[in-house]
């Protein structure tokens, strides 16, 4: 069974950089790239979406709250109406971008507080949807498995494709344990160990030292950390040596 390896990348704006973007995307097979909400702008977009189809990587859109100051982590009180518009949006400025490269946006991922939002509140996953829906059918969601974002891609028809993160610990529950809660966010050689786990197995670790089940068709390795290359490069070197193919999912 092969599986693939995201990134999120394009998380600059203006003159402030956010992680090695070119060398992430040596590594991975899919990237989900900001869409100028809760970071990226016109000319990062358009740059991370060339270096993605010259390096073969799939174009995913990354949409957020409109939230540039809070690098769109901070729950933010969104009708489902503005988000639907708000998503549309984003997808549609990623889009043209990736097809001045030669390509098209093939995915979407919510990022950050709107990730987590929209996986519990079934108002704010259909609002996502729908924008999905309408840009173009054949693209598929990219989030967590058995919640409200999974049940309201599948009643739209879009195909959903279950995420799981190499470099961050679950609760017991299944959900991504919040960042400031210690043991949250793993070091190098724990990422690579949860990395094969869930490829192997399925299984990730949780925040009070046990394990949950986790499906995944791709897993995410962040790349907004000044570790993130080389915990990308050791987690694709493991994979390889273990006989996992990696390859997009889309």
């Amino acid at each position: 069974m092969s599986l693939d390896l995201n990134s999120d990348l394009g998380e600059g704006f203006g003159a402030w950089t956010m992680g090695d973007d070119a060398a992430m995307l040596d590594l991975v097979t899919s990237a989900n790239i900001a869409c100028g909400f809760h970071a990226g702008d016109p000319s990062i977009m358009r740059r991370t979406c060339a270096l993605a189809v010259e390096k073969g990587v799939r174009i995913g859109a990354h949409v957020g709250y409109r939230d540039l100051a809070g690098f769109g982590r901070r729950a933010l009180a969104v009708s489902p109406a503005e988000l639907r518009d708000e998503t549309l949006y984003q997808i549609g400025s990623l889009d043209g971008f990736a097809r001045a490269a030669g390509d098209r946006v093939r995915c979407v991922k919510p990022h950050g507080a709107l990730y987590h939002a929209a996986a519990a509140d079934r108002a704010l996953a259909d609002a996502l949807l729908t924008a999905v829906r309408e840009f173009d059918k054949r693209l598929v969601l990219l989030g967590p498995a058995h919640t409200e974002l999974e049940a309201a891609a599948r009643e739209a028809g879009i195909r959903f494709f279950a995420e799981g993160f190499a470099d961050r610990a679950y609760t017991s529950e299944g959900l991504l344990a919040p960042r400031g809660l210690a043991g949250a966010v793993l070091g190098a050689d724990e990422a690579v160990a949860q990395a094969l786990s869930i490829a192997r197995s399925g299984k990730a670790v949780t925040v009070d030292g046990g394990t949950v089940a986790v499906a995944a068709a791709s897993v995410c390795v962040h790349g907004d950390s000044p570790a993130a290359v080389d915990m990308a490069r050791r987690i694709r070197a493991t994979l390889d040596e273990s006989r996992i193919p990696l390859r997009p999912f889309i």
